[in-house]
C-alpha cells in the first residue's frame, strides 16, 4: 500500500511537474512564431514605425505611473504655490527657487506634471469610446452586411445621413443633449462619459461600413453555406464564423481612430465642451494656454500642443503601418 501510494504521489508530482514545463514552453513557442511572423518582420524593418511605436509606449508609460513621477499633483490646491506662477521652462523660480522642468501656469501649476495627468484623461477618453464605437459599428455592420433587406437598408441610409456632417458636430450635439439630460450637481461627474459616449456616436460609421462591406463577402462563402446546411442559427454564424474573418480591418480603422478620438477629445475641450476644468485634459491645457500665448508665456500652450501631436501623429503611423501589414496587395 505504501509503495503504491508512494508510487501514485510520485506519478501526481511528475504531472505538475511536466504542466510547470509545458507552460513556459507553450510561451516559448507562441513567442518563436511571433519572431518568425510577417508582422515582426515587417515591424523590425520599419524605422518609422519603431519609433512611433516607441513613443507611444513612452506616453502611455507617463500617463500610467504619472501619479508616481510628476512632482506635483495638479488637481490639488494645496499643492500649487502662486508665487511659482510664469516660471520658463528649465529654471528654477526666482522666489520660491523651485525647479520646473517644462515651466508652470499662472497658478504654479507645474506644465510637465499637468501634461502626465492630462495624457490619463485624453488616453482614457480615447480608448473607450474607440471601443464603444468598434462595438457599435462592428455590430451594426455584421447585422446589416448579414441579414440585408431593409435592415441593411435603415442602417446604411442613417450612416450616410451622418457622414454628411463634420463628426466634430455631431459630437457637440451629441454632448450638448446628453448634458443636458444630467442633473446638474452631476455634470461635472457625468462630463467624461458624456465625453466618451458623444465622440463613439460620431465615430462608428467607418466601422459598421467596412465590416458590412467584408460581411457581404463573407456570407456568400462556402464555410458559411456549410454552418447553415448543419443548422447553425444566425448569430452563432455571424459570431463563430463571420466576426473572425472580418477582424483585421477593424483593428485598422481602430487603431487610425484611436488617434482621431483623442483629436476629437481635445477640440471639444478646447471648445469648451469636453473635459471638466476639476479633471483637465491635454485639449483643456491648450485652451488655458492660448489665453498667455500673446503674453509671452509660450510654454504653456506649446508643450501640451507638442504631445498631442506626438501622440496623435504616432498612432496614426501605427494605424497606416498596420494597415499596410493585413492588407496582402499592398505587400
Amino acid at each position: 500500500m505504501t509503495d503504491h501510494d508512494g508510487t501514485r504521489t510520485r506519478n501526481g508530482d511528475a504531472t505538475g511537474a511536466e504542466a510547470l514545463v509545458a507552460e513556459p514552453n507553450w510561451l516559448k513557442d507562441k513567442a518563436v512564431r511571433f519572431l518568425d511572423s510577417d508582422v515582426y518582420f515587417s515591424f523590425k524593418r520599419s524605422p518609422v514605425t519603431i519609433v512611433a511605436f516607441s513613443l507611444v509606449m513612452l506616453l502611455v508609460l507617463g500617463a500610467l505611473l504619472g501619479p508616481l513621477i510628476a512632482p506635483q499633483n495638479p488637481h490639488d490646491p494645496a499643492q500649487l504655490n502662486l508665487m511659482d506662477g510664469f516660471t520658463p521652462p528649465f529654471s528654477a523660480n526666482q522666489f520660491t527657487g523651485s525647479f520646473y522642468l517644462l515651466g508652470t501656469d499662472d497658478q504654479g501649476r507645474d506644465i510637465f506634471s499637468a501634461i502626465l495627468y492630462g495624457l490619463r484623461i485624453s488616453l482614457f477618453v480615447g480608448v473607450v469610446s474607440v471601443l464603444f464605437a468598434g462595438v457599435l459599428g462592428v455590430t451594426l455592420g455584421l447585422v446589416s452586411g448579414y441579414f440585408g433587406g431593409w435592415i441593411d437598408t435603415l442602417i446604411m441610409r442613417i450612416a450616410d445621413i451622418q457622414l454628411t456632417f463634420p463628426s466634430i458636430l455631431i459630437a457637440m450635439l451629441i454632448f450638448g443633449i446628453a448634458r443636458g439630460l444630467v442633473p446638474v450637481e452631476m455634470r461635472n461627474d457625468a462630463a467624461l462619459y458624456i465625453l466618451i459616449l458623444s465622440i463613439g456616436l460620431s465615430e462608428w460609421v467607418q466601422f459598421a461600413r467596412t465590416v458590412r462591406g467584408a460581411t457581404l463577402v463573407e456570407r456568400e462563402k462556402e464555410y458559411v453555406q456549410a454552418a447553415r446546411l448543419i443548422g447553425l442559427g444566425r448569430i452563432p454564424i455571424m459570431v463563430r464564423h463571420v466576426l473572425p474573418n472580418v477582424m483585421g480591418p477593424v483593428l485598422v480603422i481602430g487603431t487610425i481612430g484611436l488617434a482621431l478620438a483623442i483629436i476629437a477629445e481635445a477640440t471639444l475641450s478646447f471648445l469648451g465642451v469636453g473635459a471638466p476644468p476639476t479633471t483637465p485634459s491635454l485639449g483643456t491645457l491648450i485652451r488655458v494656454g492660448q489665453d498667455f500665448l500673446f503674453s509671452g508665456e509660450w510654454w504653456i500652450i506649446l508643450f501640451p500642443s507638442l504631445t498631442l501631436l506626438v501622440l496623435a501623429l504616432s498612432v496614426n503611423l501605427l494605424g497606416d503601418w498596420l494597415r499596410d501589414v493585413l492588407n496582402p496587395k499592398l505587400r
